[in-house]
This record gives structure tokens, C-alpha cells and sequence, in this order.
């Protein structure tokens, strides 16, 4: 049998080879690990269905493999031992149709549909041929079947050139078809040029390094993000100093305990709290059936700065957690990301993301909405400034602040009221939530 890569999670379609676990002739039993998969930002291993000898690995590593495509062939114990001679089968042979008659106006547009035809994606898995949903969106509205088009990145994903030159083979059958037979056909209007590569090493030396995965994840997701959403930011300071205050004077309790607090635990809290009372900062669109979608649950991703990229796991039900279990939990979670043992699943899920640059020097920033979210709040350095409080000048910690979401499901006003709330929740922390209970 051959061992084919499963559909591992809605969405994920593909992934890079990162090290072969066996070998041919090697012997594996049932939910083994064969391999190491890089997916979008996880790395995971893929277990064997069965026990068996391995007899054939079809793949490499660092070649990138689609849903459906044969990984390694396996072969049961014992059973070419087991196995009888089949007898010799005399080819069968089936008599062919009579061909229909056509006519001449018939015959040039058949031969150009059969070439844009002629390609028919297959996947024993049953699942889609591999494609961004910005594409897949597109391709739905106008009515195109992607198994029709052969895509022409690794794995066979489609981008949208391949999807926009094969619209314009269709419109160049449409005409031909509809033009008299005796008049020639007017010559169709250029397809773009793709952009052209530019020799960099003309000007001096270069090295080149080819994309991780990982680099190639978020270059995807965040053009598809930024062309698709109609992103707003809004500004904004906090004065955290009290709140420094608080953490300075509960954090080696906390450390005794396991748990690291740092600034973005109490954002976790407070954000929990802020997206429960407005749930449409906390909401998805789906665009298929024009609807907003609501979520009963809150879930929070948290950008970690790895050494491969950036990588966005989620806290479940921050919620329901008090500023402990939030600390503790993303503690966990930071160090787990930063070795790249983080699960697919831990990357899934979430409803909302905070992106802090402050422990890094980042001021004010601009983030990109994590899509299919409808939000996220950018978070920079706290700086001592001069501000003034009852009309006398005090020094005070601010941190700069950037709520960016998306215009479709949050107006201006929503989302000032929604970043209001959060600056009123560190400004105003209350001191009975740090205590452990």
C-alpha cells in the first residue's frame, strides 16, 4: 500500500518534508512516526496507518508534498511470502464508439476547449486542489472549477495568475466560437508579462537564500490579508504605570509559583474581558453566505518572534483563566513556539491577536489583521513621558497602542469604544485580580 498525506486540518493542503524517520527495508509498526511535516508554522510528525516494511520512500527532504500524494510505499509482514501467482489476464479489449460528425465551425473551438481541458486535478483523498481562499473566493464567485487548472507552484497550488490565465483561455474559446468561420479572429489583447528578473549581482556580490516554509507562510497569508481586508488603525496611549507598579510587587510571588508575569498576561485578562462586552471585535466574516459569525468562545493568539518567523500560537478560553493560569499558560506556550514543538491545532482557532514589539524597542506600529479574524491590537515599548494630571506635569510610563481591524464588520466608533475599555482596564487594574487563589 501506498502511505498518502492526509488531510491534516481545515485549510492546510501542503506541506515541507523535514526529516525522513525510516528507511527502506526498515520495519515500522502501526502510528509510528515516518516523517517530520513542516505545515504553515507547525512542525509535526506523520504516524504509518499500519505495520509493515517499508519498500519504497517516494519523497525527500525539503521537497514539498501535497494532501493525497504518496509518501512511502509499505508492505504488509509476511506478505510476499504469503502471496500467490495471479494468473496471466488476456488484455481486454473494448471496441471504440463511432466518432460524431462536425462540422467546420465546430472543429477549431473543440480543439482549444480540449487544450484548456485536458487537465483534471485528482486527489484519492478527496480533497480540493490546493489554493489560497483569496483564489478559491474569486474562482467561486465567477463560476470556475479549480480541478480544471494545473497550478504551477510547488505541489500544484494554484495563485491567482494561473487562475486569471486560465479565465483568459476561456474567453479566447468564447470569442473564437462565437466568430463567423469565414473571418479570421482578431488577435486577443497580450497576456501581462510576468515582472522581470532583476541581476542583482551586476552591482556587486549578493548571496541568495532559498524561502523556509515557514517565510513562505507568512509572506502568503499576509498579502492575502492586506488585499482582502479594508484595514482601519487606531491610535492610542495607555499609562501603565501603576500597573508597573502591581507587577513589580506580585512578581516573585508569581515566579515562585511557575508563572512569569509580564505585560502581555495582563493585556490577556483584560482583552478577555473587553472582547466578551464587544463581541464584534471578536467575530469573523463569512463571505460565502454574506453573514457575521459570533463567537460564544475567546480565544487569543500571541505573536512570537522565533528564529525561523514569526509564529502566532492560541490561548483557549483566556476568558474563563485568571491572570495565573494566563501567565503560566503563556509562558508555556512562548518557550514551546520558540523550539518549534508547537502542535497545528495550538495554532488554530483564534479569535483575536495581540502583537507586542515592546520587550524588542517597538513603538507605534501598524500590525496586519490575522485573517480570518477581524482584529488585532499592536502593542510597543512603555516609555517614561511628561503628562500632564490634574494640571501639574508628572512623569508617567506609556505605551503606545495600535488597534487595526477590518472596516466590513467594525465601524470607527466601535472600535474606539472597544480600545477604550482596554486602556481603562490597565489604567484601572485591579489589584484583587493578581492575588492567587
Amino acid at each position: 500500500m501506498d502511505v498518502k498525506l492526509p488531510q491534516l486540518a481545515e485549510g492546510v493542503e501542503s506541506g515541507t518534508v523535514v526529516s525522513i524517520l525510516v528507511a527502506e527495508g526498515q520495519e515500522v509498526k502501526k502510528d509510528q512516526a515516518i516523517m517530520e511535516l513542516e505545515t504553515q508554522k507547525a512542525v509535526g510528525s506523520i504516524p504509518s496507518p499500519s505495520s509493515g516494511i517499508v519498500t519504497k520512500i517516494y519523497v525527500k527532504q525539503g521537497m514539498e508534498v501535497a494532501v493525497g500524494q504518496a509518501l512511502i510505499a509499505l508492505e504488509s509482514s509476511g506478505a510476499a511470502s504469503a502471496a500467490s501467482p495471479k494468473p496471466a489476464q488476456a488484455p481486454a479489449t473494448t471496441e471504440a464508439p463511432p466518432a460524431k460528425p462536425t462540422t467546420p465551425s465546430q472543429t477549431q473551438p473543440a480543439t482549444t476547449a480540449m487544450a484548456v481541458e485536458s487537465y483534471h486535478y485528482e486527489s484519492k483523498s478527496g480533497a480540493p486542489p490546493p489554493a489560497p481562499p483569496s483564489v478559491r473566493k474569486i474562482a467561486r464567485e465567477v463560476g470556475i472549477d479549480l480541478t480544471r487548472i494545473k497550478g504551477s507552484e510547488a505541489g500544484g497550488r494554484i495563485n491567482l495568475g494561473d487562475l486569471r490565465d486560465y479565465v483568459q483561455r476561456l474567453q479566447q474559446i468564447a470569442f473564437h466560437s462565437a466568430a463567423p468561420a469565414a473571418q479570421p479572429a482578431p488577435a486577443s489583447a497580450p497576456t501581462p508579462a510576468p515582472s522581470e528578473a532583476i541581476d542583482f549581482a551586476k552591482w556587486g556580490p549578493i548571496r541568495r537564500e532559498k524561502m523556509s516554509p515557514l517565510r513562505r507562510t507568512v509572506s502568503r497569508r499576509m498579502v492575502e490579508s492586506w488585499t482582502t481586508i479594508p484595514k482601519i488603525n487606531q491610535f492610542a496611549d495607555a499609562d501603565i504605570t501603576a500597573l508597573l507598579a502591581l507587577r513589580k510587587k506580585h512578581t516573585v510571588t508569581y515566579e515562585k509559583k511557575g508563572a512569569h508575569l509580564t505585560l502581555t498576561s495582563f493585556l490577556l485578562l483584560v482583552l478577555g474581558r473587553a472582547l466578551k462586552k464587544h463581541p464584534r471585535a471578536n467575530a469573523s466574516i463569512d463571505e460565502a453566505a454574506h453573514e457575521i459569525v459570533y463567537k460564544d468562545y475567546c480565544h487569543i493568539g500571541v505573536a512570537v518572534d522565533t528564529e525561523g518567523g514569526l509564529i502566532v500560537p492560541t490561548l483557549r478560553d483566556v476568558d474563563r483563566k485568571n491572570l495565573f493560569e494566563l501567565s503560566q499558560e503563556l509562558h508555556a506556550l512562548t518557550e514551546k513556539t520558540r523550539q518549534r514543538k508547537i502542535s497545528l491545532e495550538e495554532l488554530q482557532g483564534g479569535t483575536f491577536t495581540i502583537s507586542n514589539q515592546g520587550s524588542i524597542g517597538g513603538s507605534h506600529f501598524t500590525p496586519i489583521i490575522y485573517a480570518p479574524q477581524v482584529a488585532i491590537l499592536g502593542v510597543g515599548q512603555g516609555q517614561a513621558k511628561p503628562v500632564a494630571i490634574d494640571g501639574k506635569i508628572a512623569i508617567r510610563t506609556i505605551v503606545p497602542l495600535c488597534l487595526a481591524y477590518d472596516h466590513r464588520v467594525l465601524d470607527g466608533a466601535d472600535a474606539v469604544r472597544f480600545l477604550k475599555d482596554v486602556i481603562a482596564g490597565l489604567e484601572a487594574f485591579d489589584e484583587a485580580d493578581l492575588k492567587l487563589k
